[in-house]
């Protein structure tokens, strides 16, 4: 697959990290190769799975249009993340004197006089991009992230479960799946306060013990 004589684009493969019920954007550069202007136009066997933005305009001598492709929230995860779709990219020389209100479908059209050049455009559906690690600092890879313990032997898994859920909040978006993660996570934070108080009542009352047991007398040797 080769660039057109009038555009320039990149890319010539339009990539969708692909998510369910998630509209998905990416972008591609028209850059004209000419001192002409150059009209465009694309068109997509599956219109109204995308938007495209925009979908004509014409492209100055030597300069770059930037154009943006939205695919629609889908419903269904494609067999084998494998897409069928395809774009056709369309282009022609214009006069100067022309405005984009003045391109129309029949400039495009094979008979009607004008050199049309048409590029094909693949669609691809790739991995979402993955969230940052969780593992802290000082742990094993691939292990568990380790709790820290406090001097009075209390484990300070709370603090972990913080950096956990707030590690979620910043870097993903505020999706369902996030939100009940961050709850669990929530949940569990509090279980395990509960469970860090009821540690260090005992430690209190062992302390306490040991020192009336001090006070009592030393040990006697036989």
């Amino acid at each position: 697959m080769s660039n057109g004589e009038l555009l320039k684009i990149e890319p010539l493969e339009l990539q969708f990290p692909f998510e369910l019920k998630k509209q998905i954007s990416c972008s591609m550069q028209l850059t004209n190769k000419t001192d002409k202007h150059v009209a465009f136009k694309v068109k997509t066997t599956n219109p109204k799975k995308y938007c495209v933005r925009p979908n004509t305009e014409i492209v100055g001598p030597n300069s770059t249009c930037e154009v943006v492709v939205t695919m629609q929230a889908q419903k269904e995860v494609p067999p084998d993340m494998q897409c069928r779709d395809k774009f056709l990219l369309q282009s022609v020389i214009m006069g100067p004197e022309y405005a984009v209100k003045d391109i129309t479908a029949e400039m495009f059209a094979k008979d009607s006089g004008n050199f049309v050049d048409e590029c094909k455009l693949r669609v691809a559906h790739i991995p979402p991009q993955q969230p940052p690690s969780l593992v802290r600092e000082g742990s094993e890879e691939g292990s568990s992230p380790r709790a820290s313990v406090s001097d009075n032997g209390v484990s300070n898994y709370a603090s972990d479960f913080n950096f956990m859920s707030k590690g979620f909040a910043d870097s993903q978006e505020n999706t369902p799946e996030v939100k009940a993660l961050i709850s669990k996570l929530t949940e569990e934070k509090r279980l395990i306060i509960q469970q860090n108080d009821k540690l260090r009542q005992e430690l209190d009352l062992l302390r306490r013990q040991g020192n009336r047991s001090r006070r009592g007398g030393g040990i006697r040797y036989m």
